[in-house]
């Protein structure tokens, strides 16, 4: 049987601004598998391009697949895409099985199968043994009900949707082998023109944040083996030119032991690879005495959830984090010449303007070298949504809910507001004298084209965001709220895998207008 993976286009700001492009790691996580499983597979990237739809479906039709499977890391706002693309693949192939995965069909599997007829099956959680006992199942016309891990149509009765036990949980992340074969790596770039992928270290975060959309999705945290992926970024390098690694993860520095492991193995590879991910501000303190090895190993970036200024709001979103130790995070970085990026959320609170001149008041003092300034997003899983219930949403475009538009309103001040402070204030942290300093004269050339780097693309993008603001974004005034137009919480669906094989297992079967 052929399989065609699709990553379709995402209209997300960032996704359209940059030059650079990363390749899909989770297309490539399934591709992998599906290929040793003696499945023929091919990938299409659509998001490369932007390609339109109508291409899309013509290029997948010229491979006669008989699956195609889609996903794509921006979930949630790439869903309305996702849809449309079904329905035009559908009308061209209408034998074609349509396979939907990631983020957001892991949690809305039973309202897409409802509302999307072109849609045949979700994978829920990870994919990677999903859909290797998925595919073996269609090539032998078996039975889909002993299948883990998936939802689709009652054969029996289409009113009805089927979802089967949830699958297990990976533990070991070494087990399924990326497909890289699927990509021409000189398409893909990060970082000013470097070539580049993503990978993970580890999946998961022990960490509580109740606005979190990906914590319950990996359900705990895990660790890929740190020896093997040092070898594995070492042959990237040498055998695909490979510059640059974007970690995908939560938190890689979850375990100190391992983290180091890796990095000392990294070293040891001794290939001149640039590393850039997140991580929490607690565990740079935490390794304070071997940073150094960080920046060996080649660590030029790390991302730090700095979320707040109120200690009252950090306890309230559950951070786990404190104000002190985030400042004093960004001070050890730069002492050792990586580059910190403190993002901030605006929206847990419904903020006026001395909320926002406090704000960058405290991103003065924490003086970061990078910002990035995000609009509160909700996701209907986490345990955040039902605080935010009740509030009312400007914009229903859900393509827009990329964290870079405002979706719920602020009683306090009109959106014209907000984006003000909003921009005003990614402005004077990124012309304030000290960041332009390293930007121009800092001494260490890497640093200095890392900042370069960033500093042109953000400034494309915010010139964009303006523009867009101001003549094509669509608000609504007297909007809904969150709750009419999304629906009610589903906290309950919030942890994705099985942890440990159950005693006892079986699927279960609802009416598609069944709500829980």
């Amino acid at each position: 049987m052929k399989v065609v993976l699709i990553n379709p286009p995402h209209t997300a700001i960032g996704s359209r601004i940059p030059d650079d492009h990363l390749p899909p790691l989770g297309l490539l996580c399934i591709g992998g598998p599906l290929i040793d499983a003696g499945f023929a597979v091919a990938l299409i990237d659509a998001d490369l391009s932007d390609m339109p739809l109508n291409r899309i479906v013509e290029e997948a039709a010229n491979r006669e697949p008989d699956v195609v499977m889609l996903g794509h890391s921006g979930s949630s706002s790439a869903h309305a895409t996702v849809v449309a693309l079904c329905g035009a693949l559908k009308q061209r192939l209408s034998d074609l099985i349509i396979v939907y995965g990631g983020v957001h069909p892991t949690y809305h599997w039973d309202e897409i199968l409802r509302d999307s007829p072109c849609i045949d099956i979700i994978v829920r959680g990870e994919g990677e043994q999903t859909v290797v006992d998925l595919m073996r199942t269609l090539k032998a016309q078996g039975d889909l009900h002993a299948v883990r891990g998936i939802a689709f149509r009652d054969p029996q009765d289409s009113a009805k949707v089927v979802e089967t036990p949830a699958a297990y949980m990976i533990r070991n992340l070494d087990e399924h082998r990326i497909g890289w074969e699927l990509i021409d790596h000189s398409s893909y770039s990060y970082w000013g023109g470097k070539r580049a992928v993503v990978l993970q270290f580890s999946r998961g975060c022990p960490y509580l944040c109740n606005y979190c959309g990906q914590r319950g999705y990996w359900t705990q945290w895990r660790h890929r083996d740190p020896v093997k992926l040092a070898r594995e970024i070492g042959r990237l390098h040498r055998e695909h030119g490979v510059e640059l690694i974007n970690f995908a993860d939560e938190l890689p520095t979850g375990s100190r032991r391992m983290w180091r492991t890796f990095l000392e193995a990294l070293i040891a590879e001794n290939v001149p690879v640039l590393l850039v991910g997140s991580t929490r501000a607690g565990d740079i303190v935490r390794d304070a005495d071997i940073l150094h090895l960080y920046r060996q190993a080649g660590v030029i970036r790390f991302l730090l959830g700095i979320e707040a200024y109120s200690e009252a709001t950090l306890t309230q979103i559950r951070k786990g984090a404190s104000v002190h130790e985030d400042r004093q995070a960004i001070q050890l970085m730069r002492q050792h010449g990586i580059i910190s990026m403190a993002t901030y959320v605006v929206g847990f609170e419904e903020e006026r303007d001395v909320d926002l001149w406090r704000s960058l008041r405290h991103l003065l003092r924490y003086d970061p070298d990078q910002i990035q300034l995000l609009y509160l997003t909700p996701h209907r899983w986490t345990p955040f949504y039902k605080t935010a219930e009740h509030r009312q949403v400007i914009q229903t475009d859900t393509r827009r809910w990329d964290y870079k538009h405002q979706v719920l309103a602020t009683r306090h001040m009109p959106p014209w507001r907000l984006f003000l402070w909003f921009k005003s204030i990614e402005l004077i942290l990124q012309l304030r004298p000290k960041a332009l300093y390293r930007l121009l004269g800092h001494p260490d050339a890497v640093f200095r084209q890392s900042m370069r780097w960033y500093s042109e693309m953000g400034r494309r993008t915010w010139l964009r965001e303006v523009f867009e603001f101001m003549f094509k974004t669509v608000r609504v005034r007297e909007g809904q709220s969150l709750k009419t137009f999304l629906g009610p919480t589903l906290e309950a669906r919030e942890y994705a895998l099985e942890k440990a094989k159950p005693a006892n297992s079986a699927r279960r079967i609802i009416p598609l207008t069944e709500s829980r």
